[in-house]
């Protein structure tokens, strides 16, 4: 790439500014000033994208409802907190059905409040059924234990690699260790820590897979309940995922693992406490048959928790505010069946993929200043990252929006700060500069190539248009400079707003005198048309203004105009500091003489035979004959353009001139004057041409 032209020199320009603002981001990105931002984008992705989601079949929650609460109060007697035996019939419940493991999210730190009968008989149901989780908390209270009973060592899970992978990760290991009563303790076949952080909002996306007490890894409670089922499976660590068997998941350097939520609280199949209580209850007193064994129960991993709003153990997630903590770890296990944990893009590819964002940015927002192009760029490098995103939402990739997205946004602001310093006081200098002589559309055009604005020129095929007001020295002596004035602005506003508003270029004023041209800068394909409209519009916008003229200057002002085609120079003509968008050449001469050939022949409009024949428009062209001008050998064809409304009423007038103009043409003087003399009165030109001919 050539950076020595202008619009190379932008592009680099805005490429940098696109790095420097990704540069910027970065530091407040890491300075974690982008996470609000990131995980309310994430949040919205997983609330659209969970639609096609389906929930594990393999999972089944029991959930302590407040209709459960309700229901032993008034049929039991039993208030809160329950006596352990219920929690016995649960499992009782669950082993007769046959499920794979049973977690139960419920901390047993206290002994029963109906005595130690009740813990010992809880103990020793779990001990039948053999596989049993409890939970255990984890923290860095002085309160809590400070190590590991021996007589639990049973219950550790060990993981292959862990230590290895210690040494490299940014994993926190939890002090303290809140453990079930003794009995309980002994009883369970895995612990889980539900001791789950959530982000500095207070919402779960990220949690961790397992955590770390005494350099040994406490599973949380989807996973505890995997192991509890398949106590012969191997745990291991390799390459940062974490295994056991075949199943491999992708983890961060902290231990974590982004949950891909199935939908709101209820997704997964779910059974209020109270059901399957009475259910045990009649089994057991004879009022009910014995569960089937393809019951729903069977083979499931069966989680229990709290969702009655008093117990306190309501979370905020993604997809639902009000989301139990129990169906967090289903959650967590229904993933690990699955194997579609999100996996989040390495920060190395979200680098790459912002750094090719800002730099396009830069450089497209640096060469684009027209206003809809502009706005069309910017709203769509706003919405790439985003889209981009919730594209890859749908395949399992957490793809950072924030950081992109920011880096976009300050690179756009960036990029028009600095093309309004620039670009834009040099627009606005133009604009200011040469609005007042130059049609709109060549200031749009100057301002697209401010190269423009040098010395030189070009040679094109122009239409080029002379005003003059008929015996303006004589009545300007007689008005007040003041009126004068008056009535020149309000003359040269009227007849310039219909050349520009026809796309003409006004060249000059010389006093009363309007020049302008069309088909230069711009390309005007129909540039003598647009020439002639003008000059019949220009003459029709004075007849209605002639009234009020009248009563300024106390004359009568009429304007003559005359209009060539052909070949001129057209360009920045003049000298090195200061020169005008003109033109200059034989054709734009020609164009003065035929202005002021009309006062020979009486006429006020008068065009080139060039100009009439490059003409497609529908108009009535009375000729005139021709005129010999000065520095042209040849006499030069010219013709009065007029609407056909105008025209039609003068028919034979005008057929009878064109008889005469054809005998003076045949050198027949004599009888050309006789046939010029039976109109003279009606039409000026044909009184010139009587008198010629005598």
């Amino acid at each position: 790439m050539d950076f020595r032209s202008k619009k190379n020199k932008k592009m680099l320009r805005g490429g940098l500014l696109g790095l420097l603002s990704l540069g910027i981001a970065l530091v407040i990105f890491q300075m974690g000033g982008l996470s609000t931002l990131e995980n309310k984008s994430w949040d919205f992705r997983a609330k659209t994208g969970i639609a096609a989601q389906n929930p594990s079949k393999e999972i089944v929650l029991i959930l302590l409802d407040q209709n459960s609460l309700e229901w032993a109060k008034n049929t039991l007697g039993l208030t809160w907190p329950w006596p352990r035996e219920i929690y016995g019939v649960i499992v009782s419940f669950c082993r007769r059905n046959q499920a794979k493991s049973l977690g139960f999210d419920v901390i047993y730190s206290e002994p029963s409040s109906y005595g130690v009968a009740d813990d010992a008989g809880f103990a020793e149901t779990m001990e039948k059924a053999g596989n049993v989780a409890n939970s255990l908390i984890l923290g860095q209270s002085s309160g809590q234990g400070r190590t590991w009973p021996q007589n639990l060592d049973s219950q550790k899970v060990t993981v292959e690699g862990l230590e290895a992978w210690l040494k490299t990760s940014k994993v926190k290991p939890f002090t303290g260790l809140t453990l079930p009563v003794p009995e309980l303790a002994k009883a369970s076949a895995l612990f889980c820590n539900v001791n789950l952080a959530p982000g500095k909002d207070g919402i779960y996306r990220p949690i961790p897979l397992f955590s770390i007490f005494e350099n040994q890894a406490v599973p949380s409670m989807g996973l505890c309940l995997y192991l509890a089922a398949h106590p012969n499976a191997r745990a291991r660590i390799e390459n940062g995922n974490f295994m056991v068997g075949q199943r491999s998941v992708p983890m961060d350097n902290q231990g974590r693992v982004i949950l891909n939520y199935r939908g709101p609280s209820g997704t997964h199949e779910t059974y209020s406490a109270a059901w399957v209580l009475q259910s045990e209850l009649r089994l057991r007193t004879g009022q009910g048959e014995a569960a089937r064994a393809d019951s729903a129960f069977k083979d499931k991993y069966i989680f229990f928790g709290f969702s009655a709003p008093g117990l306190f153990d309501i979370h905020s997630t993604p997809v639902d505010s009000q989301f139990p903590g129990v169906e967090i770890h289903a959650t967590l296990l229904d993933n690990f069946l699955s194997q579609d944990f999100m996996t989040q893009l390495p920060f190395g590819l979200t680098l790459v993929f912002s750094g090719i964002l800002v730099i396009c940015c830069g450089m497209l927002t640096s060469v684009n200043t027209r206003a809809l192009p502009m706005f069309s760029l910017i709203a769509g490098f706003l919405v790439l990252p985003v889209a981009a995103g919730i594209l890859a939402y749908p395949y399992g990739v957490w793809l950072p929006m924030a950081l992109p997205l920011v880096s976009v946004s300050m690179t756009i602001g960036l990029c028009l700060v600095v093309n309004y310093a620039t670009e834009g006081r040099r627009r606005r200098f133009i604009k200011t500069a040469f609005h007042h002589y130059l049609s709109a559309q060549v200031i749009d055009q100057i301002l697209q190539n401010p190269d423009r604005l040098r010395l030189g020129g070009e040679r094109r095929r122009l239409s080029i248009f002379f005003s003059d007001l008929e015996s303006f020295t004589s009545f300007s002596e007689t008005l007040e400079p003041e009126e004068l004035t008056r009535f020149l602005n309000q003359y040269l506003t009227a007849m310039t707003d219909i050349i520009q508003g026809l796309g003409g270029t006004i060249d000059k004023y010389e006093g009363d005198a309007i020049i302008a041209f069309w088909n230069a800068p711009l390309d005007t394909p129909d540039h003598a048309d647009l020439a002639v409209r003008a000059a019949l519009d220009c003459q029709a916008r004075l007849g209605k203004m002639r009234s009020e003229f009248r009563r300024q200057t106390g004359k009568e002002v009429k304007m003559r105009i005359g209009i060539n085609t052909g070949e001129a120079v057209v360009g920045n003509l003049g000298s090195n500091t200061r020169f005008d968008y003109t033109m200059i050449g034989d054709s734009v001469n020609l164009a003065a003489r035929l202005e002021s050939a009309n006062k020979e022949l009486g006429t006020y409009t008068m065009v080139s035979g060039e100009t009439r024949q490059a003409s497609r428009s529908g108009l009535f062209w009375r000729p005139l004959g021709r005129i010999r001008v000065k520095g042209r050998a040849r006499a030069v064809k010219i013709y009065e353009p007029m609407d056909l409304q105008k025209a039609d009423p003068r028919k034979d007038l005008f057929k009878t001139f064109d008889q005469g103009l054809c005998l003076y043409n045949k050198g027949d003087f004599h009888s050309a004057f006789k046939v010029f003399s039976r109109i003279k009165e009606q039409d000026p030109a044909a009184d010139a041409y009587a008198r010629i001919c005598r």
